[in-house]
């Protein structure tokens, strides 16, 4: 038995909203599952994740294999560093606290950054929202005064050069 972790899609029509579930490979999408880890919603900006991590790691060392964006997603929320980091510490690389601190670090720098680029988008949105509204002028009106100055010029050298 192939467990999986993935995506339970609910929500309505063009409004989708999802489920990180653990299933057996086997069952359809939005079928059967072992267990619920958390919950994704991508309409919102950012994308708005919940995920427990201490069963997706749970479920990670079992063997379940996340699907690409589940990958994404757990990669985010840091479970995967976590799961590297412990795996770390079983060769015997480095002990137990020393993993939390690297994670801990990890995570303070994480959600600085995300938090950045938060305010970055918000400060970007009310700017689009406040610059004035430009019209634009029609192309045919620009172009054709600028077609006629050349044939004005183009006859006006032609009789300097006649006159010579």
């Amino acid at each position: 038995m192939a467990v999986k972790m993935r995506l339970q899609r609910h929500g309505s029509k063009k409004r989708p909203f999802y489920f990180i579930v653990v299933a057996d490979g086997r069952s359809p999408r939005d079928g059967k599952f072992i267990q619920k880890l958390g919950t994704y919603n991508p309409l919102t900006v950012p994308a708005t994740i919940q995920v427990d991590r201490q069963k997706a790691l749970d479920w990670l060392q079992k063997g379940a294999q996340p699907t690409d964006t589940v990958r994404r997603i757990l990669s985010f929320k840091g479970v995967l560093y976590l799961k590297h980091l412990l795996r770390g510490v079983s060769l015997g690389l480095f002990d137990e606290a020393g993993a939390m601190e690297k994670f801990t670090a990890w995570m303070a720098e994480h959600d600085s950054n995300v938090a950045r680029r938060q305010s970055a988008h918000k400060k970007a949105r009310t700017d689009k929202r406040n610059q004035p509204v430009v019209k634009k002028v029609d192309a045919k009106v620009e172009a054709a005064p600028a077609a006629e100055v050349p044939a004005e010029e183009a006859p006006a050298s032609e009789e300097t050069k006649t006159e010579e």
